[in-house]
């Protein structure tokens, strides 16, 4: 009997600890919710509309930009935009599915340049503090005419 007592209390500590495992976790994701809300305006002002200005509010006081063909900070971006503006004005990134994990948030894109053509599968990396975005990571990938199977990049 004293074994089966014992063996509750252990469990209900066990369970305690989980709920407070879990309160945690929710109040980290309200954070995290919020931080992937960030990135999604950030890349849809950016991006998709092209509005380096309205993107750029969701960006910190430093912009660490990781691709080395793209220079760091607010100016290097605009640039970027004022790129995608001229040279490819048609062009659309959608979003196929978001990742956060703590101030990082990870985004699986879809980004085609010129209507009509395959585009490229990309993997955006963000860092935010505070709640605003600091540095930026991606690799990119065109997708292939013919793939050596029949499953998608996406």
């Amino acid at each position: 009997m004293h074994l089966i007592v014992r063996s509750a209390a252990m469990i209900a500590a066990f369970i305690f600890m989980l709920s407070l495992a879990s309160g945690a976790a929710i109040a980290g994701s309200a954070q995290e919710e919020a931080n992937r809300a960030a990135v999604l305006a950030f890349y849809e002002k950016g991006l998709n509309q092209k509005d380096a200005d309205a993107a750029l509010a969701y960006v910190g006081n430093r912009y660490v930009q990781h691709n080395p063909n793209a220079p760091d900070g607010p100016d290097g971006f605009r640039k970027f935009i004022g790129f995608l503006r001229e040279k490819f004005p048609n062009s659309h990134s959608e979003i196929k599915r978001s990742f956060v994990d703590g101030d990082f948030v990870i985004l699986h894109v879809h980004a085609v340049r010129e209507p009509g053509t395959r585009g490229n599968a990309i993997v955006d990396i963000f860092k935010l503090e505070n709640g605003k975005i600091v540095e930026h990571w991606d690799v990119v990938q065109p997708i292939p005419d013919n793939p050596a199977n029949n499953n998608t990049m996406f």
